[in-house]
């Protein structure tokens, strides 16, 4: 019997937001699918940290960094940024949950304009 993915909580603060992300998706991905609006200037592309999000719990619950991921964050942000728990939304695969992260300027879509 084929087992279906179990969707993944994952909490927005300081917004206090809650959406439901697939085990697969980008953070990113999950909550446009959602209906909220996430900070990028790239769209998407792990071409600049405008998405850049604190985890504050489950980091074990993404996919671990990219080499692209990292060298953007490096490159964009410096060395120091590895040593803190943040990723780039865009970039970040979920697998499981729930996650905490924290991330200013997440609201629905419909507020960002």
């Amino acid at each position: 019997m084929l087992e279906l993915a179990r969707m993944v909580t994952v909490k927005v603060l300081p917004a206090n937001l809650e959406f439901e992300a697939a085990p697969g998706q980008t953070l990113m991905a999950a909550a446009h699918a959602c209906g909220l609006y996430w900070p990028t200037t790239c769209g998407g592309q792990g071409h600049c940290t405008t998405c850049l999000t604190e985890v504050v719990s489950g980091e074990g619950c993404l996919l671990e960094m990219s080499r692209g991921e990292r060298k953007t964050l490096v490159a964009e942000r410096g060395e120091a940024v590895l040593r803190r728990r943040v990723r780039l939304a865009c970039q970040a695969v979920v697998l499981g949950g729930p996650l905490v992260v924290e991330k200013a300027g997440v609201r629905p879509a419909e507020e960002a304009t």
